[in-house]
């Protein structure tokens, strides 16, 4: 069958950067960090005391207070941005069918806040168990979709994905595959996590997975330098509206970028190290670059999952080079996480954001924080260290890996009627 095009016709961001789409792309271009002091809770006793966390946000700002204290922060990221971007896309403001417009959303942990404080407050009682009505719908994944979906009246396929901080990138490729047979119109897709609590933050903490820089929170996320020692936690969210790409001329719509492609793998290997060669990092970018019939000749940046772990920063880059051969060379590499911290399962979708946007204004954002070179890593590569640099963007790829092996990648280009 003839495969439908798929577009980006909307998007909507809530970071550690910005609250905003805008705020946030001119953050990422402008090399900001948004890490600091941990707010949520009392982090003093924790080995790690700062995250990536959204700020000045109000939910309540954006939906009914009584709504509000049904949900779990998660779903509230995943509403305000989904707002943002249904609005970017003017979807709602010409005629549509809602049986042919789904919600696909994912998060790698959904309601942990919601879990830990249930918990937390049936401990401190007698054993009766008074939990809350709403615990299990505040708590579980898929309630994000089934929010958005209520709320504009959209009844398209809807669901929720988990795959670890590769999730984003896979309800983004669900959506992709929907679209391009013919399942559905428009879909709303991205991802929410909000996670800096104490569970996620002790759990991660004894794994060994985390930055324990308190001194200085801000260059704690230093992907490729040789002094990393884990990753910063994040939060947030971001949205894009994907859509086939003849309902979006047949309504004079925006469109920011094509997708190209999307490719998943497993690693088979360990329930949180990489292959060591970066082996099923490898097989996903092969598979992306076939779905989207595109050589390595074609890309010109790739956003790494590069999240400053020893092993993983390491494993990816040998993978680049791998699959890129010398073309690896010519080559834009960045790692946004050194701004953005890692928002698990909105990793994905925040940083398609990013490759979206590199293409459409011809701009790399940086991998900040850079002091010492590993020598370990290729330093010949173009990590794009330290200030975006200005060049033209055919063609992002994006990659994204998850605990358990899970590995998913995507590619935005530019669109040419």
């Amino acid at each position: 069958m003839q495969l439908r095009r798929v577009v980006v016709t909307g998007i909507g961001a809530l970071t550690p950067l910005g609250n905003t789409f805008p705020e946030f792309w001119n953050a990422l271009k402008n090399g900001v960090c948004g890490a600091g002091p941990i707010t949520r809770f009392d982090a003093s006793k924790f080995k790690t005391q700062f995250a990536c966390e959204v700020k000045n946000f109000d939910p309540t700002a954006f939906i009914d207070k009584r709504e509000a204290r049904r949900m779990d922060p998660f779903t509230h990221y995943a509403l305000v941005v989904s707002d943002e971007a249904i609005r970017d896309s003017g979807i709602l403001e010409q005629t549509h069918n809602p049986d042919r417009i789904g919600v696909i959303w994912g998060s790698g942990i959904g309601g942990l806040t919601t879990f830990s404080q249930e918990i937390i407050d049936f401990g401190k009682g007698d054993g009766t168990p008074r939990f809350s009505p709403f615990f299990i719908p505040k708590m579980i994944i898929d309630i994000a979709s089934g929010y958005i979906s209520i709320q504009h009246g959209f009844r398209g396929p809807n669901y929720g994905v988990v795959s670890a901080c590769a999730t984003g990138t896979h309800a983004i490729i669900d959506a992709f595959n929907l679209i391009r047979l013919g399942k559905a119109d428009v879909i709303v897709t991205g991802g929410s996590e909000a996670c800096v609590n104490e569970a996620a933050v002790g759990g991660f903490n004894n794994m060994k997975a985390l930055s324990e820089r308190n001194d200085d929170p801000k260059t704690a996320s230093r992907p490729f330098d040789k002094d990393r020692d884990g990753f910063v936690l994040g939060e947030g969210a971001a949205c894009l509206i994907l859509e086939d790409l003849e309902h979006a001329l047949a309504r004079g719509a925006k469109i920011y970028a094509e997708m190209a492609g999307g490719g998943m793998t497993g690693d088979a290997y360990h329930i949180t190290a990489p292959h060591p060669e970066g082996l099923g990092a490898q097989n996903v970018m092969k598979m992306t670059l076939e779905d989207a019939e595109m050589t390595i000749n074609d890309i010109d940046y790739i956003n790494v999952h590069g999240t400053s772990t020893p092993l993983g920063d390491i494993a990816e880059l040998k993978a680049i080079r791998a699959v890129f051969g010398d073309q690896a060379y010519k080559l834009n590499i960045s790692s946004t996480k050194s701004m953005t911290g890692h928002l698990l399962g909105g990793a994905g979708a925040i940083e398609a954001v990013a490759g979206i946007m590199s293409v459409r204004e011809d701009i790399v954002p940086p991998t900040i924080n850079h002091f010492t070179d590993d020598p370990e890593i290729d330093n010949g590569l173009n990590l794009t260290f330290h200030t975006a640099q200005k060049r033209t963007v055919n063609a992002a790829l994006s990659n994204t890996f998850g605990f358990g092996g899970h590995n998913a990648s995507v590619i935005f280009k530019k669109y040419l009627s």
